[in-house]
C-alpha cells in the first residue's frame, strides 16, 4: 500500500515537473524571440520602421491607452466575436438536432452543407456588404459564416453515430424520440459540442475581422487594413498581437468551461 502511494506522488511530481519545465520552455522562447527582435531593429539589421520592435509597439499601446480609443477597437472586436460564436453554438445545435430528427432533410441538406462549407468565406463578405449594409450584423453574419456549416456537420455526424443500443433501450421503455433526444443524444455529444465550440471560438474571431477589413468603421481588423493604408506599422503589428492575445483569452474561457464539466461529470 505504502509502495502505491509513493509510487503515485512520485508520478505526480513528475508530472508537474513536466509541467513547469513546458512552461519555463515556452516563457524562455517568447521572452528570447521578443529581444532578439528588439536587437535586430535597434542594430539595423532589420528595419524597425517596416518590421517594428516590442518597445515600439508597446509605447504605440500605452499611447492608445492614455487617449482610450484601442478599448473601442478591442470592445467592438469581442462584442462581434462573442455574439458570432453564441449564434453559430445555438443555430449548430438547433439545425443539427433537426437533422438528426428527420433523416430525409438530411439526406437533401447534406451535399448543399458540404458546398457551403468548403466555399472561401471571404468571397462572402462583398455579397453580405450589398445585401445587409455597411454594419455591424454584417460583420456578425460574416463570422457565423466561417464556422457555421463546418459545426453543423461535426455535430450531426456525432448526433448519429451516438451508441444505438442506448435509443433502443428508451424507445423499449416506451419513450420517444424526445427522450431518445435529450436522455440520450445530446448528454453523450457534450464533449463533441465543447471540442466544437473550441474550434468555433477562432473561427468567428477569424470571420470578424474579414468583416471588419470589408466593413467597418472600428475594432482591430479595420485598424489593421488603416494602418497599412497609411503605413503606421506599429499600429498594424500591435493589432495582430492583440488579436493573438484575444484568441488565447477566448479560448482558455472554453478551456475552463471544458474542465468544469468533467470536474463535474
Amino acid at each position: 500500500m505504502n509502495k502505491s502511494t509513493d509510487g503515485q506522488a512520485l508520478f505526480l511530481k513528475k508530472m508537474r515537473q513536466h509541467r513547469l519545465a513546458v512552461r519555463t520552455a515556452r516563457i524562455t522562447v517568447l521572452i528570447l524571440f521578443l529581444l532578439l527582435w528588439e536587437l535586430c531593429a535597434n542594430a539595423g539589421v532589420i528595419d524597425s520602421f517596416i518590421f517594428s520592435s516590442p518597445s515600439r509597439i508597446a509605447l504605440c499601446f500605452w499611447e492608445m491607452v492614455t487617449d482610450r480609443s484601442i478599448f473601442l477597437h478591442i470592445g467592438v472586436t469581442l462584442y462581434e466575436t462573442i455574439a458570432s460564436f453564441l449564434l453559430v453554438t445555438f443555430s449548430s445545435i438547433l439545425i443539427a438536432v433537426l437533422l438528426w430528427c428527420s433523416r430525409i432533410v438530411s439526406e437533401i441538406l447534406e451535399p448543399y452543407l458540404v458546398v457551403l462549407n468548403s466555399l472561401p468565406k471571404s468571397a462572402l463578405a462583398p455579397l453580405l456588404i450589398v445585401w445587409l449594409g455597411a454594419t455591424p450584423v454584417t460583420i456578425i453574419v460574416a463570422g457565423m459564416s466561417v464556422a457555421v456549416f463546418g459545426s453543423i456537420m461535426n455535430l450531426y455526424t456525432s448526433f448519429i453515430t451516438v451508441d444505438r443500443e442506448k435509443i433502443k433501450l428508451i424507445y423499449t421503455l416506451h419513450g420517444s424520440r424526445r427522450h431518445a433526444l435529450f436522455k440520450v443524444v445530446l448528454p453523450s455529444c457534450i464533449p463533441v459540442i465543447i471540442s466544437s465550440m473550441k474550434v468555433n471560438i477562432g473561427l468567428c474571431l477569424v470571420g470578424v475581422v474579414i468583416g471588419e477589413f470589408l466593413a467597418a468603421r472600428s475594432g482591430l481588423g479595420y485598424l489593421i487594413i488603416y494602418s497599412s493604408q497609411v503605413f503606421k506599422m506599429d499600429w498594424l503589428i500591435m493589432s495582430i498581437v492583440l488579436l493573438c492575445i484575444m484568441a488565447m483569452g477566448l479560448y482558455a474561457v472554453i478551456g475552463a468551461v471544458e474542465k468544469l464539466y468533467q470536474k463535474r461529470f
